[in-house]
């Protein structure tokens, strides 16, 4: 809001659309996570490959690039939160297709049906957060998203160790004489249901109501967010953005006119997001549990350290929530960025110095405990900065014309990423060996230091009618 509103923020009203906005968020994580803890399930009901681990772990990111992709655009088509519903449907389906699956084709089928929940839900989270929150808060409202996904993260994680528990092991037999690793998944239709529920009693984007001619209606909305005069001055800025060039959003918008090249904001934002991917993280969350185990811990160890990873993020997100809007999103990614380089090269330095011990790398005490640590603090510093800002800056960078085409892309970019990360980790794994490849996460992470100093631009602060690129 300006300075000089007679206005007040209806904090109460803005605080619950985001609440509602930001399950989306937990589902995201949640149907990433989940996947980590039944590998050894997966692998003897099928009879895969490390290869084929591999796939059937990653399907889901495919599966995500698309829904991103068509997220988007459908958005400008039929709204933010129409779209987030469909995502919600697409997650029931998913749990409880997975669960279910006999063989690893239907598995990967369902899940490649969750990602189109995932992918669509990682992009329309953060812009709808946007579109309905102040410019002054907007970065900790939608940092939330972050909190929100690395809780859902966690929440798998847990509900696996429970299950996985009680079951005396993730292939034990549980409720009806099925093993543990199949209710891992269908212990999903839960959040997923509630989250369908929860988006009937939010409103569209106003700024969506405006691009699609609608102005009465993103009227009321914004007066019911902002109340009457300041919702006065956003549909006033909201139709001088448009004015100029007034015409459905359109993928061609992404190409300047002037000179025929795609805009810089847009490179900066598949920068932001093929960088988030390539330093790694994800490694973390999906195989967190068999990578442990292959330095030596007990399954139950490692499906605990998953739990402390989640929870120590958890923690450094809720740290962003309350400098994003204070020291700005840029100095946050620098941070980051030096900081995932030194821990990386760490974690890779301790691997090479194991030895095989029956084919699997062995570390010694001192060693592993220094990986572990190395490993936790790149967990805090990735949810520091590039966790949370990454999904920040897209959901905010791109002017009003070209957000949902720009969000597209980036999105697909950010999943693409993913797939290839996560497939690749089983065989680089077992070939180049665990120290080359968490170099190459840190060589990733040092670059992407200097791509932020070069292409990113600060953004804290500004109403989305100011975005230009």
């Amino acid at each position: 809001m300006h300075e000089g509103s007679a206005d007040k923020v209806n904090m109460a009203f803005v605080a619950a659309i985001v609440a509602v906005a930001t399950i989306g968020g937990f589902m995201f994580g949640y149907d990433s996570g989940v996947i980590n803890g039944t590998q050894e399930g997966l692998e003897h009901a099928f009879n895969l490959s490390k290869l084929g681990t591999g796939f059937n772990v990653g399907a889901i990111l495919i599966g995500c690039a698309v829904g991103a992709f068509l997220a988007g655009r459908l958005a400008d088509l039929i709204g933010r939160r129409t779209v987030m519903m469909i995502a919600a449907l697409l997650f029931v389906a998913s749990a409880l297709a997975a669960g279910a699956a006999t063989s690893s084709l239907l598995f990967i089928l369902a899940r490649l049906i969750g990602g189109l929940g995932v992918g669509a839900a990682s992009v329309l989270s953060p812009v709808y957060i946007s579109e309905v929150t102040p410019a002054a808060i907007r970065g900790r409202l939608s940092s939330i998203q972050q909190i929100m996904i690395i809780t859902g993260l966690t929440g798998a994680f847990v509900a696996n160790y429970v299950l996985a528990n009680s079951a005396g092991g993730s292939m034990a037999p549980l409720w009806m004489d099925l093993p543990a690793w199949r209710w891992m998944f269908w212990m999903q239709v839960i959040p997923a249901g509630i989250y369908f529920v929860a988006l009937l009693f939010i409103p569209e984007s106003p700024r969506y109501l405006m691009v699609r001619g609608r102005e009465a209606d993103a009227r009321k909305v914004l007066t019911r967010l902002f109340g009457p005069m300041e919702a006065d001055r956003k549909v006033t800025e909201i139709n001088a953005t448009l004015a100029a060039d007034h015409h459905r959003p359109k993928f061609s918008d992404l190409i300047d006119k002037t000179n025929g090249k795609v805009r810089p904001i847009v490179w900066t934002g598949i920068g932001l997001a093929m960088f988030q991917q390539l330093v790694g993280i994800n490694i973390v969350f999906y195989y967190g549990a068999v990578l442990w185990q292959s330095v030596g811990f007990s399954e139950n160890d490692a499906l605990l350290i998953n739990i402390l990873s989640g929870s120590l993020s958890i923690l450094a997100c809720v740290a962003t929530v309350f400098l994003i809007d204070k020291i700005g999103r840029k100095p946050l990614l620098l941070t980051g960025s030096a900081g995932m380089t030194v821990t990386l090269a760490l974690v890779a330095i301790c691997f090479s110095t194991g030895s095989f011990v029956n084919g699997s790398l062995r570390l010694s005490d001192q060693m592993g405990m220094i990986a572990l640590i190395a490993a936790n603090l790149y967990v805090i510093f990735f949810n520091l900065s590039w966790g949370p800002v990454m999904w920040v800056m897209l959901g905010e960078m791109f002017p009003n014309q070209i957000r949902g085409s720009g969000l597209a892309i980036a999105g697909f970019a950010q999943w693409m990423a993913n797939f290839l990360i996560s497939l690749s980790f089983p065989a680089l794994a077992a070939g180049i060996g665990l120290p080359v490849t968490y170099g190459f996460y840190a060589l990733a992470a040092f670059l992407s230091f200097f791509f932020v100093r070069k292409m990113v631009h600060e953004t804290k602060g500004r109403e989305l009618e100011d975005m230009v690129g």
